[in-house]
């Protein structure tokens, strides 16, 4: 079982541009795309769209038309009712792939609220063998919330607590690790602009342009305590970085459509071979094989595995031996 948490979802809106995104202009659709989604319950899609049992954990009231679309959907979740209404995300893709999003702040939720989601969330996660949390902080919400959550349910759940994957960005990123040991989780799975925040002294161009660098900053991480980075370096592939070894995974070339929810993709991929049993190097292919297929599909489509081409994907170990590929 895979838990994730999203607190901020959306509907997510997807315009498909005929043409490159003039400011200014009125410009016509060639398609678009709803659908419920938010980090955490993305993952939660391509989960249980390869036969998994997973359970999304989220705000909002039943009649939500992001609730009752997930609920359309079969998709198991459970929910903390609030009477505000959830928000909507829109993103216009140009034809090359380039996105341009546009994200609504979501609804507030209070310190009660959040004890009462927090223990919605250690309720499922004490049979869960991964919790997922995922997403930005809707307003209300303490920046270290993610931090605390991790050393509550430790502290709670004890050895029931399961592993702890962390997939955000900015304040509640960097607060992970501004505490205690306990509040660090297991896995977090920046891209190279949330891994450049994290370290500092590069940028996300330098880091999508060099193996070597992204090495060298995600294995500062594992210096402060994390026990492994998956960072998604765009075009250039993935990294994963344990204590264990380097590995860095590449597709061949695609043809981008949308970059949306291919990042949570590749999360999902990383975890679905984790909870197999895969090796260190088949969870990172996995995982790059996953979001390739998100790229090449239109809005927030999540892949289901007849969308993967494992086999373009190659890995090769960087330490501690060189040129090793599978």
């Amino acid at each position: 079982m895979i838990v994730t948490l999203t607190v901020n979802p959306a509907l997510d809106k997807t315009i498909e541009l005929g043409e490159p995104l003039s400011h200014g202009a009125v410009q016509r659709a060639t398609a678009s795309h709803v659908q419920a989604a938010g980090k955490g319950v993305n993952v939660s899609r391509a989960i249980a769209a390869a036969g998994v049992p997973t359970l999304a954990v989220l705000p909002g009231a039943s009649t939500d038309p992001l609730i009752t679309a997930l609920s359309s959907d079969k998709l198991a979740h459970r929910t903390l009712s609030i009477t505000e209404p959830l928000r909507t995300n829109i993103t216009l893709t140009d034809p090359d792939g380039t996105t341009t999003k546009i994200n609504e702040p979501g609804p507030s939720l209070d310190a009660g609220q959040l004890a009462e989601l927090s223990a919605l969330v250690a309720g499922a996660a004490a049979e869960a063998n991964w919790l997922v949390l995922a997403g930005s902080l809707p307003p209300g919400v303490p920046a270290d919330f993610y931090a605390q959550l991790t050393a509550r349910l430790r502290a709670e759940l004890g050895e029931k607590c399961p592993k702890i994957a962390v997939d955000t960005s900015g304040a509640p990123l960097i607060e992970l690790f501004a505490h205690s040991a306990q509040h660090i989780p297991d896995l977090i799975k920046p891209n190279a602009e949330e891994l450049a925040e994290l370290v500092g002294g590069c940028d996300e161009e330098a880091l999508e342009g060099s193996v070597e660098l992204a090495t060298e900053c995600s294995q500062k991480l594992l210096a402060k305590g994390i026990g492994a980075v998956l960072a998604t370096l765009g075009a250039k592939g993935a990294l994963l970085v344990t204590e264990d070894g380097v590995w860095h995974g590449s597709h061949t070339p695609i043809t981008p459509r949308s970059t949306v929810g291919a990042g949570d993709s590749s999360l999902a991929g990383y975890l679905l071979a984790d909870v197999a049993g895969a090796s260190a190097p088949e969870r990172l292919k996995n995982a790059v094989a996953y979001g390739a297929a998100a790229t090449q599909l239109p809005g927030s489509t999540i892949p289901t595995q007849s969308d993967l081409t494992v086999d373009a994907v190659t890995v090769r170990e960087l330490t501690p031996k060189q040129g090793t590929e599978s």
